[in-house]
């Protein structure tokens, strides 16, 4: 089946609003003739804005990086789903390791925060991935599976066309250390498989996994010939026009 490819750029914690700005035009002015895939940006929070002034009604999608699963409230310090679309977000990123990892948010988190965002008629883009220790334990299956399982719970089927879900291993970000695109494709069977069995084959084809980790010019072309691989979240890549420019033309 043949899937609409995806690359999606985290932004992370880096950029200033004016760096951002500039960046969101340079993508725009080199993307705008695309229309056989898919292009997400994450930035920051404080720099949604500027890039929403400058994306809006184009062929590439905006998103935040977090949020919290309440509408609004006594939460300071968190963004909501309606705060991220009154920005001008279409998307948010959920689970990702870092936030698993420094922030401590477990499988019931992520899996509330989907289920907000959802419910709030924004995309979702949902992270897995397992760390150094677990990959080298041989615990990459379990790890992703139990992500996968929790993170859908009480997820109805029907929300999934607005889902994707990016497999990140932990110790292939901003590491310089890639999995192979043999080993990388094997996890996005894996995560296929999975789905097939929580929502049915169809819910399983149609899902775009993209892979994150190192991603990078020169390896994006070798990632993006594997069947299960439909695209790529990339990190320090795409925080350079001239890089990430690269990555979205790519020619499989």
């Amino acid at each position: 089946m043949k899937r609409v490819p995806v690359i999606a750029a985290n932004w992370k914690m880096n950029l200033s609003i004016k760096e951002a700005e500039n960046l969101a035009k340079e993508l725009w002015e080199n993307a705008k003739d695309i229309d056989d895939r898919e292009i997400i940006v994450f930035p920051s929070f404080l720099q949604i804005p500027a890039a929403a002034g400058i994306l809006k009604n184009t062929n590439i999608g905006i998103g935040g990086q977090n949020l919290y699963f309440e509408e609004n409230g006594a939460f300071t310090g968190e963004i909501s789903a309606f705060q991220l679309k009154d920005a001008g977000c279409t998307h948010v990123l959920i689970g990702h390791s870092e936030r698993r990892h420094y922030f401590k948010e477990d499988y019931e988190t992520v899996n509330k925060k989907i289920k907000r965002a959802l419910s709030s008629d924004l995309k979702v883009m949902l992270c897995v991935g397992e760390s150094l220790e677990e990959h080298e334990n041989g615990l990459t299956e379990m790890v992703v599976v139990d992500e996968l399982e929790s993170a859908f719970k009480n997820v109805n089927m029907n929300y999934l066309e607005n889902m994707y879900i990016a497999y990140e291993p932990i110790w292939a970000i901003g590491t310089g250390k890639t999995a192979t695109p043999k080993d990388a494709s094997h996890v996005h069977n894996i995560i296929r498989k999975t789905l097939n069995r929580i929502f049915g084959q169809k819910a399983a084809l149609e899902m775009r996994i993209l892979y994150g980790g190192s991603v990078k010019p020169d390896n994006i072309v070798s990632l993006m010939k594997q069947d299960d691989i439909d695209g790529a979240l990339v990190g320090g890549a795409s925080l350079e026009a001239k890089s990430f420019i690269s990555l979205i033309h790519f020619d499989k």
